[in-house]
């Protein structure tokens, strides 16, 4: 029974991860329709532009809260942190084609134009250049071949959100409330990336108990003792 309830187990998990892609693209079919029906404003193009960077932080929040999530407060959602990378992903790439091809309309002298008078596009573009290996490398088949350089390389998702946060704040002339929570809370969780091997000590020396600590300063004692 237990060894049949294992793959209904998986099947059941890859359906929610299916469902999880579902969703999390609808918002962008969409919008898309609303572009195309002229149900987007005066400036539809920019308006989508827009909203598919708004997704693209969104998403990458949620990928780098899947480890605060679990470790402080014990919620495993990590069989969906791949999906949520790749989504993330996924849409900064739509809004990088965006840019390009309805905004600029794929004319590099337009581009470089804009660059010059908004440097800050050069760290979306970083970024994104950044997400591309490792969206190519969220498959078993990486993590087998690369193993410990896989987390070396994934690593770079905390560069990604600090590039991302500074194009972020500088892409409108006055920041609206919701982009000082999302500004916020990737802070919040790059802080606890650098406190997180502080916190892990603390945790262990929590666990330990009073009688393990001192034979194991006794221990050290007598090691010392022994050197002499």
């Amino acid at each position: 029974m237990a060894i049949k309830g294992k793959p209904r187990a998986r099947r059941w998990k890859a359906a929610w991860v299916g469902v999880l892609y579902g969703v999390g693209l609808a918002p962008a079919v969409w919008q898309f329709h609303l572009g195309a029906t002229g149900n987007l404003g005066a400036d539809p193009v920019k308006t989508f532009e827009l909203f598919l960077g708004l997704w693209a932080v969104r998403f990458l929040i949620l990928t780098l809260a899947i480890s605060p999530l679990r470790e402080l407060f014990g919620v495993n959602l990590m069989r969906y942190r791949r999906a949520l990378g790749l989504l993330c992903f996924s849409y900064a790439a739509m809004h990088f084609t965006v840019y390009v091809v309805l905004d600029q309309a794929l004319m590099l002298s337009a581009i470089l134009l804009d660059i010059t008078k908004r440097p800050f596009i050069m760290l979306g573009m970083a970024a994104l250049t950044l997400l591309v290996p490792l969206a190519a490398t969220s498959n078993a088949f990486s993590i087998r071949r690369l193993g410990k350089n896989w987390l070396r390389l994934h690593r770079l998702i905390y560069l990604i959100a600090i590039s991302v946060s500074i194009h972020f704040a500088l892409a409108t002339k006055v920041l609206s409330g919701e982009q000082y929570l999302y500004l916020g809370m990737i802070v919040l969780m790059l802080l606890y990336r650098v406190l997180r091997p502080y916190l892990k000590r603390h945790k262990r020396r929590d666990r330990t108990s009073p009688r393990d600590r001192l034979l194991s300063s006794h221990g050290r004692i007598v090691r010392a003792d022994l050197l002499r």
